[in-house]
C-alpha cells in the first residue's frame, strides 16, 4: 500500500494581490498552476490558474522526506501543501499522521505560518491592504495510489469501511459507532473502479491506482480556501457591525460631517466585501470536468460552505440597512439645517423691512 498524505494550509492575507506582476516568490520563478483533466472537459470553460512555487524544503517527518507547494491567489489567499510519501501495510498505520511533526521538533501548523509568512514578505508590493494573516484554515488528504491485489477500490473500502472511517475521523475504528462511519464516509465520489474519493470534515480519503490525484487535491484545496475566505468575511463583518453599532450610539446628533465620513467608510466596506465575496463563489466555476464539479459539490456540502455564504451575504444585507439608516440621518439632518436658515433668513428679511421703514 503506496501513497502519501497532503497536508493542506490557507492563509488569508490581503484583500487583493496582483499576480499578474509577480516575478519571484522565496527566490523562486513562479509559474501557472494546471491540472491535467481526462474526464469530459468543455473547450470553452476558462481554468483558474494560481501562481505556485515548489521551494526546496529541508525537513522530515521521521524518516520521510517532506515535499513543500505554495500557492498564491488574486483574492488575497496563499496556500501552503506539505506532501510526505508513504508505503505501509494496513490503513491503521496511517493514524499517526494525524499529528505528525517535523524532525526538528515543529509542528507543521508552526512551518506553515513560517512559510506563509515568507511569502507575504517577498510579495510585499503586489499585496492590497495586507492584513496579519489569520488562523489558517488545515486540512488533511491520505492518497492511495498502490493497493496490492485490488482491482475494485470500491468494493476495498466497504471491505475496509470501518478503519476508514476511523482514519478520516482520528477514532479508534474499534470504539467508532455504526452511525459515525455512515456519516463519514456518506460524501463519496467515484468515476471508474480505480478510484473513489471520501470527503469528511478534516481529512480526505482519495484512492487512485492510476497514480493521478493532483485535480483532486486541487478542487479540495478551493473548497477550503473558500471556507476560509468566508470565515474570514464572517469575523470581519461581527467585528466590523459591532464596531459601527457602538460609534452610532455615541454619535452627537448635531455633528454631520462625522456622519458622512462614516457613510463613505460603510459604502466602500460594502463594496469591498461584495466584490470579495463574489470572486470567492465564482472561484470554482470553471469545472467543466463533471466529475471534478462532483467531487466539489460533495465538499462544499461537507464544508457548509452555502451556510457560511447565506451568513455573509446575511450580514452584508445588515451593512445595506445600516447604510440605508445613516443616509436617512444625514438627508433629515440637513433638511433641518436647510429649514433652519430658511427661517433665520426669512427673519432677517422681516426685521430688515421692519428697521427699513422707521
Amino acid at each position: 500500500m503506496k501513497g502519501e498524505v497532503v497536508y493542506l494550509y490557507a492563509f488569508d492575507v490581503a484583500y487583493e494581490i496582483v499576480t499578474s506582476k509577480v516575478q519571484e516568490i522565496l527566490a523562486q520563478k513562479p509559474f501557472p498552476f494546471t491540472i491535467r483533466t481526462e474526464h469530459t472537459f468543455p473547450r470553452d470553460v476558462p481554468l483558474y490558474q494560481p501562481l505556485a512555487v515548489e521551494p526546496p524544503f529541508h525537513s522530515r517527518i521521521g524518516d520521510r522526506p517532506v515535499s513543500l507547494l505554495i500557492r498564491v491567489y488574486s483574492l488575497g489567499v496563499v496556500t501552503v501543501a506539505f506532501r510526505v510519501s508513504f508505503e505501509i501495510e494496513t490503513l491503521l498505520d496511517l493514524f499517526p499522521f494525524h499529528r505528525a511533526t517535523l524532525d526538528k521538533g515543529q509542528t507543521l501548523d508552526e512551518a506553515a505560518r513560517e512559510i506563509c509568512a515568507g511569502v507575504c514578505k517577498s510579495l510585499r508590493e503586489f499585496m492590497v491592504r495586507s492584513a496579519q494573516p489569520s488562523a489558517p484554515e488545515a486540512y488533511s488528504i491520505f492518497c492511495l495510489t498502490e493497493l496490492s491485489g485490488v482491482q475494485d477500490v470500491n468494493h476495498w473500502l466497504r471491505q475496509n469501511r470501518r478503519t476508514a472511517a476511523g482514519l478520516l475521523s482520528e477514532t479508534n475504528p474499534d470504539r467508532i459507532s455504526e452511525n459515525q462511519v455512515r456519516e463519514s464516509l456518506r460524501i463519496r465520489r467515484s468515476f471508474e473502479k480505480t478510484d473513489v474519493v471520501v470527503i469528511d470534515w478534516d481529512a480526505a480519503l482519495v484512492v487512485d491506482l492510476d497514480g493521478y490525484v493532483e485535480d483532486v487535491l486541487y478542487v479540495l484545496e478551493l473548497a477550503n480556501l473558500q471556507l476560509e475566505e468566508f470565515r474570514v468575511m464572517d469575523r470581519s463583518l461581527d467585528r466590523y457591525l459591532d464596531q459601527f453599532y457602538d460609534r452610532l450610539e455615541r454619535l452627537p446628533s448635531p455633528f454631520l460631517g462625522w456622519s458622512a465620513g462614516v457613510l463613505r467608510a460603510l459604502r466602500r466596506f460594502r463594496v469591498d466585501l461584495t466584490k470579495l465575496a463574489d470572486e470567492v463563489t465564482h472561484i470554482t466555476k470553471f469545472f467543466g470536468d463533471w466529475y471534478l464539479a462532483r467531487i466539489y459539490l460533495g465538499a462544499r456540502d461537507r464544508f457548509y460552505l452555502d451556510h457560511w455564504r447565506q451568513s455573509v451575504e446575511q450580514r452584508l444585507v445588515q451593512v445595506d440597512q445600516l447604510y440605508t439608516v445613516v443616509q436617512s440621518e444625514i438627508y433629515e439632518k440637513r433638511m433641518f439645517w436647510l429649514e433652519l436658515i430658511i427661517v433665520f433668513l426669512f427673519v432677517v428679511d422681516v426685521l430688515a423691512l421692519f428697521f427699513w421703514k422707521r
